[in-house]
């Protein structure tokens, strides 16, 4: 006799789409708990940049793995999987309903199809000759390496770029290629929010706009004074004040590569999830509510 699987909910989609919102008020209505897939707001201290939830609507349902480390140390995906499969399995025990909600697609897959990852120790001399070079550098060299998983990655991570390449170099074989699906640990239910693109790109516009007013700016004055130009402050919303604070730009002028840099970036997730062909695309709350009421059936 087969062993059902516990049950998980996916909310998924671009970024500022509104999966967030969506999933506190399913999550309500099927007494559900929340897990976090953004690979930023991981961090404490990336708060306006990353469009975090306020305190209030995070006390209304239980949210997990949001500011759980400082800038200074290190995350991967394969210790988010980790936590996460953690997290889906204290909300089991509670009769809950388990819910990952975010947009970083890297981090659903790893964990929804039980992605297996290389065990490659860092390699010194290698990372010694790419530290210098910067992220369009790296992401030229990646491409050439791995033409498939760069339509995936992140163009800006530095801190990805890197161990794509090194992994390549040490297997001699695509980085994307060697992810190794295992049996699936949860049985999943996958939705995801897919906006208009204009008014996806107006959305954008308005956050963008939002947090400017407020005082991104300030936030990202003090994280940079405390850490740096770290890797986590090469994130959209972030990187973008360096030239600003080095006067050579206007602040009209970071609100727009902002908007720029998220609506492409939204692109590429886009590009990430289309090859997913069991997602469920929605456009409302009543179509998650009717989705979610016949899985758990």
């Amino acid at each position: 006799m087969s062993i059902s699987k516990p049950k998980l909910i996916v909310i998924l989609g671009q970024t500022a789409s509104g999966k967030s919102e969506l999933a506190i008020r399913l999550a309500k209505k099927f007494n559900g708990e929340i897990i976090s897939a953004d690979s930023r707001q991981i961090y404490k201290g990336l708060d306006i940049g990353t469009a975090k939830l306020n305190k209030e609507k995070i006390k209304s349902i239980p949210h997990h793995l949001i500011d759980i480390i400082l800038l200074k140390e290190k995350f991967n995906v394969a210790l988010f999987k980790e936590l996460a499969k953690e997290k889906i399995k204290e909300i089991h025990k509670r009769k809950k309903l388990p819910f990952l909600v975010g947009g970083t697609g890297l981090y659903i897959d790893a964990l929804v199809e039980n992605f297996k990852f290389p065990k490659i120790s860092l390699q010194k001399k290698i990372r010694k000759s790419l530290d210098d070079k910067n992220e369009k550098e790296l992401f030229a060299i990646y491409k050439k390496l791995d033409p498939v998983g760069a339509k995936f990655i992140e163009e800006k991570n530095k801190r990805r770029l890197i161990r794509a390449i090194e992994v390549c170099k040490i297997t001699k074989n695509s980085f994307w290629e060697k992810r190794k699906k295992e049996k699936a640990i949860f049985e999943s239910l996958k939705i995801g929010i897919k906006l208009p693109k204009e008014e996806l790109e107006i959305k954008i516009k308005n956050r963008t706009r939002k947090m400017i007013k407020n005082n991104l700016e300030g936030e990202v004055k003090k994280l940079v004074k405390k850490y740096g130009w770290s890797v986590p402050l090469q994130t959209i919303g972030y990187r973008e004040w360096k030239e600003y604070f080095e006067k050579k730009i206007s602040k009209k002028d970071v609100e727009n590569l902002i908007s720029l840099h998220t609506l492409q970036f939204s692109r590429r997730q886009m590009t990430w999830f289309s090859r997913d062909k069991n997602i469920k695309w929605i456009q409302s709350y009543k179509e998650g509510e009717k989705k979610i009421k016949n899985f758990i059936k």
